[in-house]
Formats: structure tokens, C-alpha cells, sequence
């Protein structure tokens, strides 16, 4: 009783660390990874509420097997196999390049001899897949280029596991011992391989289709939780991690019809055993060994992600990746890795490595992991805007309507003024806009619309209209200033952001705006009456009084501030009415009154 309450007490206490960190560290821009490490630091080293951090790892590396088989749905074969150029070239380098390095510095600090420096630089090398995936999945950019390339490295890093960990079996007894059954080893996991792909493709998807016909959710639920705990225990079973089984049995079923209910069912497990084993990462933090070593440590760690981030960021630029991408990878790879931990495990239980040294790596790579979402947060403030500029040629500018900014917003009102024959003056930052629309025969001035010598020499002393049509609000500002400083007598037609900008754009004086969203919504709503069963002239009676409604609130709080309006025609409060069956009135009070809040 004694145990199962002491367990009872563990998960609440997990559990309460999670829900208090995650949405502080989030609120502070620091990630819910860090969030989830620092409630481990709390609980473990210094509350001392629960010391067994090695059990709770056990369970919690589950996460990671649950996240590699969510993103190899993301990943079908054919794509996959576009990344081998990244995955064995750029992985191999990095591993390679990195532990070699490293292994170097290992033997000058003489921590350990040249055979247990060789297992601590090529440990170090290998990076977080856990904290990386989950930076670029809090972040978005699990698809974007520097997250496939990212994503390659961690993939070659999960694989290289397997001559590592042969490699300590050969340094620990002899090469000529375990060489036959090193390569005896290799030839195994080669084969189970090849046998879960085989297994992917022939057994899973009809596997699925049979239990689907029960429309039994739950069992649809146990037979994804089957395939992807099966799967990994099958890859360790033949020496291969788990998470690399995992992912395997996701890239077969990226295909399949059922992979996004698999997606769903698979979700939450993955975001609460990955939640735990950030959080156990912090509760294996040894406090002792950091006090103890501390003077090391602060040279080690800097050392270590230096050397990684320095690496991966040349090695990047060489392979062709843009700074930025480049300047993120390698800001993102530079910890140590959750396969170290395995590898300094296995190196001590060989005699490699004694415990001492391996307390005090993993101690390092903990603290690097704590450093990893700061450094992501790092790259982005270092980033450089990558702007592509043009030669400024303003011949045969000057028309009666002077358009600044050609997005799609701007394409559309430019067709309407061609059409009814009135000629337009264009100018635009994009160099790819530019290039895009002289594909299609249209003549479009770079410029910045900010700069007073641009718009004198685009024209805007002989146009009768500016039409201001930037997507930045703050941009939009700066040109209507300036246009209304230097330009007082020109008419300002300007794109409204939103119903605040509508305000602030009023208050500055300009002769029509529009925000750029109310007239599509207004129409989309009207053509969904329609589609309904309302006759066009009500469903058009309903469009103009929404529209005649939103004027009204607007010039209420135009005069009277932004929570006036509150009150409308008939002196009634405007609340949100829940959702019910609308009644053909085109003014009625309640078919109305929700969508005034809608149409802010």
C-alpha cells in the first residue's frame, strides 16, 4: 500500500509540474521543453520528492518512440528517399567531423583513455531528437527546409547508434573477438530492417482495414499502440533503438488511408510520455557532480555545443543550405543526445568508462540539452533579413492612381482600375513580386514606399489617388505618415488591417480605407444563405444591415473609444447569442446581434 501510494504521489506530483511549467515557460517565449526540465530540477535535485529519475526515464523514453512514429507518417517513402542525399551525407559528416573532434578534446582533458575518449567524443556527438522535434514542432517548421535538413541529421545520428554501440564491444575486448560478431550483428538488424518493411507494406495497411470494419474505436487505439510498441521492441530486440522501429512502422503507413486517425490516437500519448521524459531528464540531474566538477563543466559545455554548432553550421553552408537555415541547424543540434546516455551506460558496464565519468558526461549533456531552447530562441534574434534588391528605375512613371504594395489584395483592386481604363503607377519592395508579375506582361517600379525620394520619383505629385496597400500594419503606418506630412492635398485610399487599424487609420485622416477581410466575409456569409434556402434579396437585406450596423459601431468608437458601441440600434447590449436555428428576418434582433461581434 505503502509503494502504490508513494507511485499515486510521484505521478500527481509530475503531473502538477507539468501543468504549472508548461504555460509559465511558454508565456515567457522559453518553450514548453525548458518548462518541462525545470519542473524536473524542482521535484528531483532540489525538493528531493522523487529520487528514482532512472525509472521514470525507462517509461518516459517512450515518448520519443511515439514522436519518431508520428513524424515517419509525415514522411512517405518516396520522400524520405529524396533525403538521402541529407541523411547519409550531411549526417555522416556531422557524426564523423564532430565525434572526431571531440574525441580529441577528451584526451587533452585526460579524462579518460584514448579507447574511452573515442566512445565519449563520438557520445557527444550525437544530438537531442527529442529536444530538437519538439522545438521544431512547437515552432512549425517540422516541414520547413532547415527542418527536413535538421531532421536528416538527427535520423543518420539515431542509425549510427548501431556501429557505436558494436564499436564499444570492440574496443572493450579486442577487435579480433568481436569482429565476426560484430559484423554478425550488423547483418541482423540489416535484416529486421528489411523484414518491418516488408511487414509494412504487405501486413499493416489490411491489418488496419480488418480492424476498422469493427468501428470499434478503442481497438482501432490498442491496435496503433500494438504496431508502434511492436515495432520498437522489435528493432531493440536485434540491437537497433526503439524510436528507429518506431519511425519505420510510421514511414509504411504514411500511405495509408487510416495514418491520419493514427495521427490522432497516437497524439496524446506522445505529448504526455515526451513531457515526462524532459521532466526526467531534469530529475537525473546530479547536483552533487555538478558542485563537485563545476569549473569543468563550465568549460565542457560550452566547449562541446561550440564545436557541434560550429560543425553543423559549415557543414551546412558547404551543402548548400541559405546562413539562416544554416545559422538555426546549428543552433538547434548543438547538445549531447539521449543515445549518449545509452552509450556511457554501455561503456561502463563494459569497463570503458568508470561511473564517476559517466555521471559527470551525462551531466553535461543534461545541461546542454537546458541550453538548447535558449540558443533556438538566439538564432532567430540573429537572423539576418535576407532582402533581394533591385536598381531603381522609375521611366514612364506617373499615373493617375499610385499603387504601393502588389499582393494579392493589390492585384485584385489593380484589375478593376485597368479594366475600367484608368492607368496605375506600381511600386513594390518584392523582387520577387516583381519578377512574377513581369512574367505576365505587367511593369511593376521597386521602391520603398517609406522613402520620400520614391514616391516623388514614382509620380505621386500627378496622381488624383495613393492607394496604400501594404500587409504590414506598422508599414502601412509609416507610409500613411509620411504621405500625409509631406503630401497633404493627395487622397489616400489605404488597406485596412483590422477593425483597430480602422480606427487608427480614420483618426489619421484618410479619405476611404478598407479592411481587408469585411466585404469577402460579408459576401461569403450572404452566398452561404443563399446556398441554404434564403432568397437572394434576404440574404442581401441581411448583408447591408450587417454592414450598416458595423459603420455605425464604428464611428461609435471612433468618437468614444474602443469599448463604446457596446449599444446599438435599439439600445440593447450586443452579446453573443448562442447558436439556433435562423429565422428569415433580415432585421431581427437575435439573427443580427451575434454577427455584430462576428463582423469586428
Amino acid at each position: 500500500m505503502m509503494e502504490s501510494g508513494s507511485l499515486f504521489t510521484q505521478m500527481l506530483l509530475l503531473l502538477a509540474g507539468a501543468v504549472i511549467a508548461a504555460p509559465i515557460f511558454r508565456k515567457l517565449g522559453l518553450g514548453t521543453v525548458l518548462g518541462y526540465l525545470a519542473a524536473g530540477v524542482v521535484i528531483g535535485p532540489i525538493l528531493q520528492q522523487i529520487t528514482e529519475a532512472e525509472e521514470v526515464l525507462h517509461v518516459a523514453e517512450f515518448g520519443i518512440v511515439f514522436l519518431l512514429f508520428v513524424i515517419g507518417l509525415e514522411l512517405k517513402p518516396s520522400r524520405l528517399w529524396q533525403m538521402r542525399g541529407d541523411v547519409f551525407g550531411l549526417g555522416t559528416a556531422q557524426v564523423v567531423i564532430s565525434g572526431a573532434l571531440l574525441t580529441g578534446f577528451t584526451m587533452l582533458a585526460g579524462i579518460a583513455d584514448w579507447r574511452g575518449s573515442v566512445v565519449i567524443g563520438f557520445g557527444l556527438a550525437l544530438s537531442s531528437t527529442a529536444f530538437a522535434l519538439q522545438i521544431l514542432s512547437d515552432d512549425g517548421d517540422l516541414n520547413s527546409r532547415y527542418g527536413q535538413r535538421s531532421f536528416s541529421i538527427l535520423l543518420f545520428q539515431d542509425l549510427a547508434i548501431v556501429p557505436l554501440l558494436a564499436l564499444v564491444s570492440i574496443l572493450a575486448s579486442g577487435a579480433g573477438e568481436t569482429e565476426a560478431s560484430a559484423l554478425t550483428s550488423v547483418a541482423i538488424a540489416i535484416g529486421a530492417v528489411g523484414a518491418m518493411i516488408l511487414a509494412g507494406r504487405y501486413l499493416l495497411t489490411p491489418l488496419f482495414q480488418v480492424i476498422g470494419r469493427t468501428g470499434a474505436r478503442e481497438v482501432m487505439i490498442a491496435t496503433a499502440l500494438l504496431i508502434v510498441l511492436g515495432s520498437a521492441a522489435a528493432m531493440h530486440a536485434v540491437g537497433l533503438s526503439m524510436a528507429m522501429g518506431a519511425f519505420l512502422a510510421g514511414v509504411m503507413l504514411a500511405e495509408s488511408s487510416y495514418r491520419h486517425e493514427l495521427e490522432a490516437d497516437i497524439e496524446p500519448f506522445r505529448g504526455l510520455l515526451l513531457a515526462l521524459f524532459f521532466m526526467a531528464v531534469g530529475l537525473s540531474l546530479e547536483v552533487a557532480v555538478l558542485w563537485e566538477q563545476l569549473p569543468f563543466i563550465l568549460v565542457a559545455v560550452p566547449v562541446v555545443m561550440v564545436t557541434k554548432g560550429v560543425i553543423t553550421y559549415a557543414l551546412c553552408r558547404v551543402l548548400g543550405s541559405p546562413r539562416n537555415d544554416a545559422l538555426r541547424i546549428a543552433f538547434l543540434l548543438p547538445q549531447g543526445g539521449e543515445f549518449g546516455f545509452v552509450l556511457f551506460t554501455t561503456a561502463v558496464a563494459v569497463g570503458l568508462l568508470s561511473s564517476e565519468t559517466a555521471s559527470l558526461l551525462i551531466a553535461i549533456v543534461t545541461i546542454s540539452m537546458a541550453l538548447t531552447p535558449l540558443g533556438a530562441a538566439l538564432s532567430r534574434r540573429m537572423m539576418t533579413v535576407e532582402h533581394e534588391e533591385l536598381e531603381e528605375d522609375y521611366e514612364g512613371a506617373g499615373a493617375d492612381v499610385l499603387m504601393i504594395g502588389f499582393s494579392r489584395f493589390g492585384q485584385i483592386s489593380a484589375q478593376i482600375l485597368l479594366a475600367g481604363g484608368r492607368e496605375v503607377t506600381v511600386i513594390d519592395d518584392s523582387a520577387d513580386r516583381i519578377r512574377q508579375a513581369a512574367a505576365f506582361g505587367f511593369r511593376i517600379y521597386y521602391g520603398d514606399g517609406t522613402r520620400k525620394d520614391v514616391l516623388l520619383a514614382s509620380g505621386i505629385e500627378k496622381a488624383k489617388i495613393v492607394a496604400v496597400l501594404t500587409q504590414k500594419r506598422e508599414v502601412t503606418d509609416r507610409i500613411v505618415d509620411l504621405i500625409r506630412s509631406e503630401f497633404p492635398n493627395v487622397r489616400l485610399f489605404v488597406r485596412s488591417y483590422d477593425r483597430i487599424h480602422t480606427i487608427s487609420l480614420r483618426a489619421r485622416g484618410v479619405d476611404y480605407e478598407l479592411r481587408e477581410t469585411l466585404e469577402s466575409g460579408l459576401l461569403f456569409g450572404r452566398k452561404s444563405l443563399e446556398a441554404l434556402g434564403m432568397s437572394t434579396a434576404e440574404a442581401m437585406a441581411i448583408e447591408d444591415d450587417i454592414r450598416k450596423r458595423d459603420e455605425e459601431r464604428l464611428l461609435i468608437q471612433a468618437a468614444d473609444g474602443l469599448m463604446a458601441g457596446r449599444h446599438m440600434l435599439h439600445n440593447r447590449p450586443v452579446k453573443p447569442e448562442p447558436l439556433i436555428k435562423p429565422k428569415h428576418a433580415p432585421a431581427s434582433d437575435q439573427d443580427t446581434q451575434a454577427a455584430d461581434e462576428t463582423a469586428s
